[in-house]
């Protein structure tokens, strides 16, 4: 007749892996930061710098579970700002300075979701890198 299911009450997590991501906080305190942001085609990773340069805190929306084509939606950037604001938040983190780079569609909404959570920004720089000449063109198609 089948197996027969089992439910199992209490002890459900409905948090995943946002939970337990920020079970993992540094205990270092630091006011000024640098969110670096770079968004691709394919997917949107977010790293937090002290001012020097050193790195506090990452991730990516493949990080966050997020599998294909769905990783470089403004909707997994977003909350992948969202969950770097509550690590930051918690370390104590008040402005940064935001830096991003690539041409995907989740630039803007990750430094959106990350100014939601109450962190200033005190200015955001584009450094997407462009070639100055590149690589030879490919030559046209004979058809």
């Amino acid at each position: 007749m089948g197996k027969k299911r089992i439910i199992k009450q209490g002890g459900h997590d409905s948090g995943g892996a946002k939970t337990r991501a920020l079970g993992r906080v540094s205990k270092k305190k630091i006011e000024l930061g640098i969110l670096h942001v770079k968004a691709t085609y394919n997917n949107t990773a977010l790293l937090l710098t002290d001012a020097t340069g050193n790195a506090i805190l990452a991730s990516s929306s493949g990080a966050l579970g997020y599998k294909g084509s769905k990783k470089g939606t403004p909707y997994a950037a977003g909350k992948v700002g969202e969950l770097l604001a509550e690590k930051a938040q918690a370390m104590g983190l008040k402005e940064v300075d935001v830096i991003i780079r690539g041409v995907g569609s989740g630039r803007e909404s990750s430094v959106r979701s990350f100014i939601a959570k109450g962190i200033n920004i005190l200015s955001i720089k584009d450094k997407t890198p462009v070639p100055f000449n590149g690589p030879k063109a490919p030559k046209p198609r004979r058809v």
